[in-house]
């Protein structure tokens, strides 16, 4: 029978249900398909795991070469994540004459430039749906089902795990320690929730989508990265009763007229009542503004086995019924070659800005004074009431400036004598692309 036959690389939880799904699923494919999609062999170094899988001993190796080096295979399916021997098998896989399917976000943010032109070099195919938010469609979205629009901006909750934090610290007030002591026994979080809390998760799935939005690579470490593990409770508070929700946000902009594009990653304030803003617990969602299109809305669960295999399947029947393409993150376009990063200092927003100061007249003049000073108009200024004490939480709402006026402005105001901590600082998106474009 005409089918499209596949070594699968790791059985973790998402390889597990790969497994469990192509097998559950695969009259529905063939149907659609006009192929089978078949796993003729699987590399998996714990042979138990294999077995409690369900997995042949006629089907089973524990070496990936094993899977690469077979002539018979058509497509090999990276899933043991990692940035080390995971490289090796997607290299050699391609070498050999063979498609690759990965949902390995991490090693494609630091090599999939690289990755991608052998892939092209080779005449192969390397398709990674799974790697960003999940079960969603996102990545198949923006490589064809928006591919008459020009992309103005994107802005995604792509991480299930800050999502869920800060649903419940918001919601139910639980401090940062507490949400992440229950996320962690609810399975939202991993026992090392650093990768997800300090934002790296994040950037990893932004490079990969400016690479699908705009066939540009940017450099990991030259993507502007905050976490949520400082983020204050009370900043939760005053964000709510000013008509805001804090998400942690990647945030990719174009900017035509400089041939730059905006990554970057942070907590970031959105006004009640866009859709992303009610976006809640382990849930992933993505806008996105198309110059044709105008907004578009992306939800679903961006993690766990059985979304994240339907990601990778979808990527199998793409393969299988030849729709799959190579040209959506060439590397050798001119295009993206004229293209770069714009750097932090000079990306504007609005923001909000607290501070720790004596409670005394003058102060606000003194602080107004600065921002005049660095041409950065104030929107609003709000004193909570019920503080008592020496010292008193003043909020500041500024208008859309400059990244590097605002932050020179800070350090400024942070020297005068009545002012008693460092500022909080919160970027705000209006999701407007066109009085994003001006700027």
């Amino acid at each position: 029978m005409n089918a499209l036959r596949i070594g699968l690389v790791g059985l973790g939880t998402v390889g597990t249900s790969v497994w469990k799904n192509l097998r559950s699923q695969e009259e529905l494919l063939f149907r659609r398909c006009g192929k089978a999609l078949r796993i003729e062999k699987v590399a998996e170094k714990d042979r138990e795991r294999a077995r409690t899988a369900g997995v042949p001993d006629s089907q089973w190796t524990s070496d990936w070469r094993d899977l690469a080096l077979d002539p018979s295979l058509d497509v090999v399916v990276e899933l043991i994540g990692g940035t080390g021997i995971a490289a090796e098998v997607i290299r050699e896989s391609l070498s050999h004459g063979k498609d690759v399917v990965t949902a390995n976000k991490a090693l494609l943010a630091e090599r999939g430039k690289e990755l991608t032109t052998l892939a092209a070099e080779r005449g192969r195919r390397l398709l990674f749906e799974a790697s960003v938010a999940g079960g969603i469609p996102l990545l198949l979205a923006l490589r064809e089902g928006l591919i008459a629009n020009e992309i103005l901006s994107l802005h995604g909750i792509i991480n299930g795990t800050c999502n869920y934090l800060l649903s419940a610290m918001a919601s139910r007030g639980l401090p940062y320690r507490e949400a992440l002591r229950e996320a962690k026994e609810l399975g939202y979080a991993e026992a090392d929730e650093s990768l997800d809390v300090a934002g790296h998760d994040t950037a990893h799935k932004a490079v990969l989508l400016s690479a699908l939005a705009y066939g540009f690579w940017p450099r990991l470490e030259e993507v502007h990265t905050e976490g949520i593990q400082h983020i204050d409770p009370l900043d939760l508070h005053f964000a709510q009763e000013l008509g805001y929700s804090l998400k942690l946000l990647a945030i990719l902009r174009s900017h035509a007229t400089s041939g730059e594009i905006e990554v970057r990653v942070h907590p970031t304030l959105l006004r009640k009542g866009h859709l992303l803003s009610s976006v809640s617990g382990v849930f992933n969602a993505v806008a996105v503004w198309g110059d044709v299109v105008g907004e578009t809305l992306f939800y679903g669960r961006g993690a766990g086995g059985d979304p994240t295999s339907s990601a990778v399947l979808s990527d199998l029947a793409s393969l299988a019924s030849g729709e799959a393409t190579v040209r959506e993150v060439a590397a050798s376009s001119v295009w993206q070659a004229a293209l770069s990063l714009r750097p932090m200092a000079r990306i504007f927003s609005r923001y909000y800005v607290r501070f720790l100061v004596e409670d005394r007249p003058g102060v606000l003049a003194e602080i107004a004074r600065v921002f005049a000073a660095e041409k950065i108009s104030i929107s609003s200024v709000i004193q909570p009431e019920g503080h008592r004490g020496e010292t008193v939480p003043l909020i500041v709402l500024l208008h859309r400036s400059r990244e590097a006026d605002v932050q020179r402005a800070c350090r400024i105001i942070e020297t005068l004598p009545t002012v008693k901590e460092p500022a909080i600082l919160l970027r705000v998106e209006d999701l407007d692309p066109e009085e994003e474009q001006a700027s």
